[in-house]
């Protein structure tokens, strides 16, 4: 999810942003990718045509999982508008609906709209019309609710995405509600251009919640237990690559001899050599081995076919390999500079012990 391939309008869904599915009371966060099928409430859905609508647009989806903009509510008719004013007399039974579920599922097939099912619902009940006015907009929101497929896109945001995985995941952000998390960032005054600390262990929406507070300026070290960050939130709010730019990471087992004035790169490096050393040691088994295989291989190649033309593929094959095996040793060695690089900058900020919260 490059940010070249995000819309120069924050205000519209484009392909490569995180977005948040709503129904009801039940939020998801997805990527927006083309011809990408997902699960959300049980329903097969793509978002190819939400690609291009402002964020908050409601959709419905189509019986072929595609999304199609909902139209206005239209007022109902006067005749179907007409109230009772006592339950008393109606009697559930179960013989007042003159559609069948066969019915119903002959309008499904039929390609028939949620809203237009449950007019027809309606229109088919025998005690509607004898219900109070509380009574049937009850009625009309549990139809609602069960036969019309309506979705809003919305613009993934700390409050969204605290809503969501307190209701959907509690244990992986301790149980943290979206009312202490806004407290936490009021008392620990996170603005832009600030230095912050971060250490959590909540997924990463607290450092989600940071980072969009402060918009991309200043400084943010991220102290982590274990191997590595956890950044599944952080992802879901979609930032730009510039955001993690201000980014940088620190293992906590390595806090103490920062504040002893122990902590040296050389020892860190140190550490991490026998494991270069055996990555290059294998690289370079792998580059001998192919011109080995070449040599054993090459009288039976000459024996089966006098062609010239295979000795050349072969000769190109291994020239590919070694290619892709030189430019995947330089990607790792990019990323291992890099994360040195943003080693040396969070130590550099933990020793001076000048953070802002």
């Amino acid at each position: 999810m490059e940010a070249s391939r995000r819309s120069p309008s924050p205000h519209v869904i484009c392909e490569g942003d995180w977005a948040v599915l709503k129904r009801d009371d039940v939020f998801k966060a997805v990527a927006v990718v083309k011809r990408r099928k997902i699960v959300f409430e049980k329903q097969w859905l793509c978002l190819d045509n939400a690609i291009g609508h402002v964020y908050g647009t409601s959709f419905e989806v189509t019986s072929g999982g595609s999304l199609q903009p909902k139209r206005t509510l239209e007022e109902m008719n006067p005749e179907t508008k007409e109230a009772g004013t006592d339950n008393r007399n109606i009697i559930d039974d179960g013989k007042s609906q003159k559609l069948t579920h066969d019915d119903i599922k002959a309008l499904k097939d039929k390609g028939i709209k949620g809203q237009e099912i449950v007019q027809q619902l309606i229109e088919n009940s025998t005690t509607f019309k004898d219900k109070t006015e509380f009574a049937q907009d009850k009625y009309i929101k549990k139809k609602k609710r069960k036969y019309e497929a309506v979705i809003t896109i919305i613009k993934p945001s700390t409050r969204i995405l605290s809503i969501m995985y307190y209701a959907r995941e509690p244990g992986k952000i301790n149980y943290l509600r979206y009312d202490t998390l806004a407290q936490m960032l009021t008392w620990g005054n996170v603005h832009a251009g600030n230095k912050m600390i971060v250490m959590e262990t909540c997924a990463g929406l607290v450092l989600g919640a940071v980072m969009e507070r402060m918009g991309g300026y200043g400084s943010i070290v991220q102290i982590y237990p274990g191997e590595g960050p956890v950044r599944a939130a952080t992802s879901c709010f979609g930032f730009p690559k510039t955001f993690f730019d201000t980014l940088s990471e620190f293992p906590l087992s390595k806090v103490a001899s920062i504040l002893s004035g122990t902590f040296s790169l050389t020892s860190e490096s140190e550490e991490k050599t026998p494991v270069a050393e055996d990555k290059n040691g294998s690289g370079d088994d792998k580059e001998l081995s192919i011109p080995e295989v070449d040599m054993e291989c090459s009288p039976k190649i000459a024996m089966e076919s006098s062609q010239p033309e295979d000795q050349e593929i072969a000769e190109f094959a291994s020239d590919a390999l070694d290619d892709k095996a030189k430019r995947t040793t330089y990607d790792k060695q990019k990323k291992q500079e890099e994360k040195k690089r943003k080693l040396v900058a969070a130590a550099a900020f933990l020793k001076n012990k000048d953070a802002d919260g």
